[in-house]
């Protein structure tokens, strides 16, 4: 029987979930999937600056599981602007951080606005 999966730490959802190119009318190309950890992963390590391991413990699991996460990620995104494909961003085994927990300094959850509206994702 296989380990049930652990939920990985977020600290918000995106603002926006679909992601492609804007030069074309309709689009027929296929919508690649990023789950929120993966797109979370790519926040803290690209946009952050984060070694792995420090995403890893922001994140409450595993460095090679962090790793892993992360080469999904890059290669949806490699995908998406080599082949001029879509992304949608959402799923995944993931928690949100909540009030009670410190927060670290970024500049998306040190904000009071992001925390309260990812209360209101989660009561949806």
């Amino acid at each position: 029987m296989p380990r049930p999966r652990k939920c990985k730490k977020v600290c918000c959802l995106p603002e926006n979930n679909l992601f492609g190119p804007i030069n074309v009318g309709e689009i027929d190309s296929e919508i690649i999937a990023m789950t929120v950890d993966e797109y979370e992963t790519i926040r803290l390590i690209d946009l952050e600056g984060m070694t792995q391991e420090e995403c890893a413990d922001k994140m409450d699991v595993a460095r090679t599981t962090i790793q892993r996460i992360y080469n999904d990620a890059r290669k949806k995104l490699a995908k998406s602007l080599v082949d001029g494909n879509r992304i949608q961003i959402g799923g995944g085994d993931y928690k949100l951080c909540d009030d009670s927990e410190p927060f670290y300094r970024c500049r998306r959850c040190y904000k009071r606005k992001c925390l309260q509206n990812n209360n209101q994702n989660t009561e949806q």
